[in-house]
């Protein structure tokens, strides 16, 4: 009895000194795992508080922000257990060059999502397409991830690098926007008055706008007509509803003044035909 008395009391200040070691990581993983939190919305708050603030780099900010603050709290819980932390970083580095070697694609998507958001070739809320056929409204630029959000409101992911190796067609990176329609005209019309016309259908549009200066010019013939170009600039915002607007009303505003639409003659001939008949000759 006496032995395991002692056997205790050797024992109990380590107990002791575990289970305060045991509360206070506790409560530095949980003090360092809020702070991470609350950091990472205050980063979200500034972020969407402020104009000059990109929101293209607001999630790769966040996840920096907050992985920081973690890695850092997890570094502090195991030095109160003794752990040689110096010792920790090295292991950590050599598992880390072991872990992206065999992860080189991984690393190639956080190295393009870096240069996605130095050099912004794509923003959140402009509306991209990439060589590869994918194209929407640009939602997200992640560190791993590009996020984008198609017309018919499908949402697609694509790695970093993907979008980095395409070539990228940005539509809305300018604030205006370029419009060609091509408008046939038959060969018997008065040319003159359809090219009048149709700058009164430009002019009366609200989305077309002034400067640039509108063009209707005559630019090719065709067998049936003469192709007359409407070029007009308008809106990044306002340039689908222009198009359809003046598809809409160029087509019935000439149906209306009597100018139709060209339609393509074939002539032909039966030579058959034109030879007499061996009955009729005789």
């Amino acid at each position: 009895m006496e032995d395991a008395l002692k056997e205790f009391n050797a024992w109990a200040p380590r107990l002791v000194d575990l289970g305060i070691n045991l509360l206070v990581a506790l409560l530095i993983l949980v003090i360092g795992w809020w702070v991470s939190a609350l950091l990472g919305r205050w980063v979200r708050r500034i972020a969407t508080r402020s104009s000059k603030i990109d929101p293209t780099i607001v999630p790769m900010f966040y996840s920096t922000v907050v992985w920081t603050v973690r890695i850092f709290t997890l570094i502090a819980v195991l030095a109160r257990f003794g752990v040689q932390t110096a010792s920790l970083i090295a292991v950590l580095g050599a598992a880390g060059l072991a872990v992206g070697l065999a992860l080189q694609g991984t690393l190639q998507n956080i190295a393009a999502g870096i240069m996605l958001l130095i050099l912004r070739p794509v923003r959140a809320g402009e509306y991209v397409g990439l060589s590869t056929g994918a194209e929407g409204t640009v939602e997200e630029v992640g560190l791993f991830l590009t996020r984008l959000v198609q017309v018919d409101g499908i949402h697609l992911t694509l790695p970093n690098s993907t979008v980095w190796n395409a070539t990228i067609t940005n539509y809305s990176r300018n604030k205006t926007r370029r419009l060609d329609i091509p408008v046939p005209v038959r060969y018997g019309d008065d040319l003159n008055a359809v090219l009048a016309k149709l700058q009164d259908i430009v002019a009366a549009n609200p989305n077309a706008l002034k400067e640039p200066q509108p063009l209707v010019k005559v630019v090719d013939y065709k067998e049936s007509g003469v192709v007359v170009n409407v070029r007009v600039w308008a809106e990044a915002a306002k340039y689908w509803d222009l198009r359809w607007g003046l598809y809409q009303d160029i087509r019935l505003s000439l149906e209306a003044a009597g100018f139709q639409a060209p339609i393509p003659l074939r002539e032909i001939q039966n030579p058959k035909a034109s030879e007499p008949k061996a009955g009729a000759a005789a």
